[in-house]
């Protein structure tokens, strides 16, 4: 449903290859709302990551629309208010979104903190020491500021995993992109990056979150989309999809990983 509060439009989204023999989005429309914590489920290749990396552009979609603070940015050039033309500036989309991947992703040859400095000194502008400040506060939310002077080698995967998080909100994103962080951990370690993420939720992040924890989308989702064929066949709450599941395949889905 379309709100006042749509921080993110997504309108008849597809991506197509083979000159549209494979359709990895079929369709695609949905609105983001600030605050929502969406998570995307649904089997392997049905295009939850193409839709997540679609959204800052990250996978070139075919057609369709993306409405991100307003401005389409799947156009090159938009009109502003007073009709000047403006480009869309990716770089500058891609910061007010913060994207965590599967694999972490951090420079080996650096530090912690070098890695949790590097954009926003770079990209932003902000002096070596409000930078160094604002990444040890991150650090330490989420105990690691011991860490600061070590190497990624030197961390586990969930330790890694949670530099990736609160590196990506060093930037202060808008909205936060999940692309299955968990399925690169040892089970272990899932539970301390499944709590983080858990914690901005509460703290009101707008988060899109691709994942297998049926648990967390249940938990910690307001919103759960299921996907498959690259569409989208069901959405709504957390109650709605895994207590009365509509779709034939979201009940067949649920009934093989539940």
């Amino acid at each position: 449903m379309a709100t006042n509060g749509s921080l993110i439009r997504v309108k008849d989204l597809k991506k197509h290859y083979n000159g549209g023999a494979i359709k990895a989005l079929d369709g695609i429309t949905v609105d983001i709302n600030k605050g929502d914590v969406m998570v995307v489920i649904g089997p392997s290749g049905s295009g939850k990551s193409t839709f997540l990396r679609s959204l800052n552009l990250l996978e070139s979609p075919t057609s369709g629309s993306i409405i991100f603070d307003g401005v389409d940015i799947t156009k090159r050039k938009y009109k502003d208010e007073n009709g000047k033309t403006v480009r869309v500036d990716i770089d500058d989309l891609r910061q007010k979104m913060g994207m965590v991947f599967q694999h972490f992703n951090l420079f080996p040859h650096m530090t912690i903190l070098e890695n949790m400095t590097l954009a926003p000194m770079k990209v932003k502008g902000v002096s070596r020491s409000d930078a160094e400040q604002k990444a040890l506060t991150l650090l330490d939310r989420v105990g690691l500021k011991d860490r600061a002077g070590a190497y990624p080698i030197q961390l586990s995967g969930g330790q890694k995993q949670r530099v990736a998080i609160v590196r990506a909100l060093a930037m202060e994103p808008q909205v936060m992109l999940f692309d299955e962080p968990t399925s690169a951990l040892d089970p272990e370690m899932v539970g301390e990056v499944l709590d983080v993420m858990k914690e901005l939720a509460r703290d009101g992040m707008t988060m899109v979150c691709v994942t297998h924890e049926m648990g967390f989308a249940r938990e910690v989702g307001n919103r759960v989309l299921f996907m498959a064929d690259g569409q989208l066949l069901e959405q709504g709450t957390p109650e709605e999809i895994f207590t009365n599941p509509k779709n034939p395949r979201l009940q067949d889905f649920l009934g093989k990983v539940l």
